[in-house]
């Protein structure tokens, strides 16, 4: 059933089911996740892929929330990679937007600042991609659904929590009354006001900031190049910024930057936000107002993402001011990390002490990404004269000086965490790409296929120094070479560049295409780090 929002768009409604717990005693589930947003969908379909069987409670019926149905909209090369070993890219690709050239402008057009992320990408996803929240959710619940490997109960929300050391404890209230389940390992992924954070009695630190901005959702005719542009300086919003992004459905996304002290409820009115539109268009152009709503910007975040056996993903664990499309991103990628070291957990192939490096990778991963959000807050908005003279010194360098353009990129997007500090990196924690491979048998793949699974990839040109960890399941072996039907071919040696392979080397990659290490030579030390940095449990294969 689908059903007609007040926003302007059309959310679906599913189903509420009667949980079948209401008639058994308490019932313990490997892995229960609160919250059906973007962290909490993109966990349980990575779950889904993995054979990880989980119970998704989310208090609504629907995707997107009633009344700011838009939200985020841009999805970074990492997150898209992500969707497509999930199986829900090609979806996303049809109905979205793909760019990679973004401009920063002063005055009516002069461009101060311009990028084309696409000259140095090799994934076979787009550098970016622009699609509405909702969109997202609606592909993830039909995967969840299709694997059917576990299940999202709506209408179904948290009001208790009882973190012990071995399980957790939930109290759901649903339609039908309330019941209790327990969790080997509980996720809060259920956002900013989370309730199981607050019975917890955990503190996030918050900070309200004083931007002010206007989200207005148009549609229109007139033809524009698909790039994201952004007025540092708008003469036809006072001389405060203006982002403007394509979407789907023909939609595009203007952000208009408001005072400080603006009355919320006023510049999100209608009228008012449709005479800020007719400035930048044309008084001549015909649109139509599809969505308007203000936000203004916040941080918190959690001193720890896990706290005995409940782990926090998305804005549960932190929140910063939405320039760059970070939110979103980060919640997706926490779930990417989080994925495969449950999984991993759950079968018995590591100790539960690997997932203590969720939160020492994905914390540092969000202090990143809020220094720069935060940085890009002071750029659009100085506080004080002495920020004001810089800023407007870097506006005036940036045609001339590469340093002042990189400055006055204030909305620099969000890329893939580099987790070299890890105490699971050896040396390494970047991220790979999505490569296109083709295989001696003339297979076409992608190397996000092989990240299907739990397993660690270990790439080598060299069969003989791998053959220590062949008949561990844990492990996928992967050789470059022309020797067996499924060796990958690189005649170019585009492959082992992209990978850091040199010749006898090889690199060890982990599900979520980070770097765990590199070795020049890989003899029983080296096998043996390796087998402590990932926690691992000995038994028989």
């Amino acid at each position: 059933m689908i059903e007609e929002n007040v926003s302007g768009y059309k959310l679906p409604r599913f189903e509420y089911r009667k949980p079948a717990d209401f008639d058994k005693t308490v019932q313990r589930y490997p892995v229960v996740i609160v919250g059906g947003g973007l962290a909490g969908l993109t966990l349980a379909a990575d779950l889904s892929t993995r054979g990880i069987a989980f119970v998704l409670l989310d208090e609504d019926d629907t995707v997107g929330v009633k009344g700011a149905s838009s939200r985020g909209i841009v999805y970074a090369q990492k997150s898209l990679e992500i969707f497509d070993r999930l199986g829900i890219y090609e979806k996303i690709a049809q109905k979205g937007v793909a760019w990679s050239v973004g401009k920063s402008l002063v005055g009516q057009n002069d461009i101060i600042y311009e990028f084309d992320a696409a000259k140095s990408s090799q994934s076979l996803q787009p550098p970016f991609l622009n699609i509405q929240q909702f969109y997202i959710e609606w592909f993830l619940v039909e995967r969840i659904n299709e694997l059917k490997t576990g299940e999202i109960r709506w209408k179904s929300r948290v009001i208790d929590v009882e973190a012990a050391q071995t399980h957790s404890r939930i109290k759901v209230e649903t339609p039908d009354g309330t019941y209790w389940l327990e969790a080997e390992w509980l996720v809060d992924c259920c956002g900013l006001a989370s309730g199981v954070r607050e019975k917890l009695g955990l503190e996030t630190f918050p900070e309200k900031g004083t931007e002010r901005w206007c989200i207005s959702d148009i549609r229109f005719k007139k033809e524009l190049p698909l790039e994201r542009w952004t007025w540092v300086e708008s003469p036809v919003n006072d001389g405060r910024a203006v982002w403007q992004h394509p979407m789907a459905d023909g939609v595009w996304r203007i952000d208009f930057q408001m005072k400080i002290d603006s009355d919320v409820e006023y510049i999100s009115r209608p009228d008012v936000c449709e005479e800020r539109v007719r400035k930048l268009l044309g008084h001549n152009e015909p649109f139509e107002l599809v969505w308007v709503g203000p936000w203004a910007s916040r941080t918190h975040l959690l001193d720890n993402f896990k706290y005995r056996r409940v782990l926090f993903a998305g804005d549960s664990a932190h929140v910063f001011p939405p320039l760059g499309a970070r939110g979103g991103n980060s919640g997706i990628q926490d779930a990417d990390n989080l994925g495969w070291k449950l999984a991993l957990v759950l079968k018995g192939q590591a100790q539960e002490t690997l997932l203590n490096t969720y939160s020492q990778e994905r914390r540092p991963a969000a202090i990143h990404n809020m220094d720069l959000a935060t940085r890009s807050v002071r750029f659009l908005s100085p506080q004080g004269e002495g920020q004001r003279i810089l800023r407007n010194a870097v506006i005036a360098l940036a045609k001339k000086c590469d340093f002042a353009q990189a400055m006055v990129n204030t909305g620099r997007l969000s890329t893939a965490f580099s987790y070299q500090d890890s105490d699971l990196s050896i040396g390494a924690g970047e991220s790979i790409p999505n490569l296109a491979l083709e295989l001696k048998n003339g297979q076409k793949r992608k190397l996000v296929d092989y990240a299907t699974d739990s397993q660690i990839m270990l790439i080598s040109r060299s069969r003989e120094v791998l053959q220590p960890l062949q008949n561990k399941a844990i492990f996928k072996i992967l050789i470059i070479g022309q020797q067996e039907p499924d060796d990958i071919l690189d005649v170019d040696e585009k492959i082992a560049d992209a990978l850091g392979i040199r010749d006898g080397s090889i690199v060890i990659l982990r599900p979520d295409l980070h770097v765990l290490a590199r070795f020049k030579e890989f003899g029983h030390a080296q096998i043996n780090e390796l087998m402590h940095r990932i926690n691992y449990v000995e038994r028989e294969e």
